[in-house]
């Protein structure tokens, strides 16, 4: 039996507040009890909004319940992840000194797995003053870099909207007959407002910059712009290394829709965008960087890394000291399967390219030596972000220089070819 539209939508909200449910009722996390309590809230009020046929009340719920009401309560009051706290020591450290790392960290919570990009996003709350204790609603309001991580997200996810020629068919109505994400177009509204954003939204916020400069590379990508491609992945690449998969993924996109020439010019800007933005605080701190950076977040560090959850790579940590070593390598390996498949099969529309780039994280993240289940919130953003700005029809879907046109019979032509086959 098929379940209608609206069934379908009642049905995942209702899946939506259960596993927002779990969070009150099994994280030991203040600020995570609490997002789970708005956010079920809102998606038992999506719910019934859907039920009764009103889409647009239903996503508006959803909104608010998982993402305006935690996310601006947890910040008025100063209560987050220890994640937030990082990155705003980060910046206030860079504009203090000049370095962005502890000396010799002892405790858990003074290290900062981040690259010198990251501080850029607790700068606000240095250039404000504010220390998180006694500051007034409008500086905890303006320097919290959750909200500039949330900046980052959606003018990246805007950008590159335009760069691929969507035009505003974000907003919050649904099709005939449908729910309130029917139509590729309406993805975005529903992924922002379901668990896989709105969740690090409220709470933490620090994969957001690296997930929107990812899809903005993608679109760049995509769009023909190699100048631009490259400085999202540079961006990218300066927040955390866990982006290098995606100048991989870009270049192939690049190479196949423009050739090889756009493709170099964009790994060159990604290489000289990255070394000026991390050479600096490699040269001033390499030892802490080196230690908080790459060892700290795979299990090699003199504290333990708080990311623990029983992923398969972690799992066979806990076999030995040889656990480690046999889960380093199956993570290399799935990462050269991952880069051959490029040179065998290269992606060539955007939907392409962030499934495989989805792909290669999602391994990367289960068989790392450590690492969390939220972590995997990245990849499914990647792969509804690509369906949220594909735009139905063949004449428009986004391929670079190749478009799909009815009178080809779906085969894809170049911009320069004249139909039946002739170049201009």
């Amino acid at each position: 039996m098929t379940l209608s539209p609206t069934a379908r939508w009642t049905t995942g909200w209702l899946s939506a507040a259960a596993w927002a449910l779990s969070f009150p009722l099994f994280s030991s996390l203040a600020p995570h009890r609490l997002w789970g309590w708005c956010a079920a809230a809102g998606y038992l009020g999506a719910a019934a909004a859907t039920a009764l046929g009103r889409r647009r009340a239903a996503l508006v719920a959803a909104l608010l319940g998982a993402v305006a009401v935690p996310l601006l309560w947890l910040v008025v009051t100063g209560q987050g992840q220890s994640e937030v706290t990082v990155i705003e020591r980060s910046g206030r450290l860079l504009l203090d000194s000049g370095r962005l790392y502890v000396d010799r960290p002892a405790h858990v919570e003074e290290y900062t797995p981040y690259l010198p990009g990251m501080a850029l996003l607790g700068i606000p709350r240095a250039v404000l003053g504010g220390d998180g204790g006694g500051d007034g609603w409008a500086v905890r309001l303006l320097g919290d870099a959750r909200i500039w991580c949330a900046a980052a997200l959606f003018g990246c996810l805007w950008a590159a909207r335009r760069l691929l020629g969507g035009g505003p068919g974000g907003g919050f109505g649904g099709g005939p007959g449908g729910g309130p994400g029917d139509g590729p177009g309406r993805l975005l509204p529903v992924l922002v407002a379901s668990p896989v954003v709105a969740l690090p939204l409220a709470v933490s916020g620090v994969d957001l910059p690296l997930a929107g400069l990812c899809c903005l590379a993608l679109a760049a990508a995509a769009s023909g712009r190699p100048v631009l491609t490259g400085a999202a992945l540079a961006g990218a690449c300066a927040l955390k290394w866990t982006a290098l998969p995606a100048v991989a993924v870009a270049v192939a996109l690049l190479a196949v829709l423009r050739g090889g020439r756009p493709a170099v010019r964009c790994a060159l800007v990604a290489a000289g965008g990255t070394a000026l933005l991390v050479l600096p605080a490699a040269l001033l701190q390499p030892a802490e960087l080196w230690r908080q950076v790459f060892a700290f977040p795979t299990g090699r560090a003199q504290v333990p890394t708080p990311a623990s959850s029983p992923l398969p790579g972690r799992l066979l940590v806990e076999l030995g000291p040889w656990g480690w070593y046999l889960a380093v390598g199956l993570l290399l390996s799935g990462g050269l399967a991952v880069a051959l498949s490029l040179l065998a099969r290269p992606p060539r529309t955007v939907v392409a390219a962030a499934d495989r780039l989805a792909l290669g994280l999602t391994l990367a993240f289960l068989l790392a030596p450590a690492g969390r289940f939220g972590y995997l919130a990245l990849p499914v953003l990647l792969s509804v972000w690509a369906r949220s700005v594909a735009v139905p029809g063949v004449s428009r879907v986004v391929t670079g220089s190749f478009r799909l046109r009815p009178s080809d019979g779906g085969r894809p032509r170049a911009r320069n070819e004249r139909p039946g086959g002739h170049f201009a």
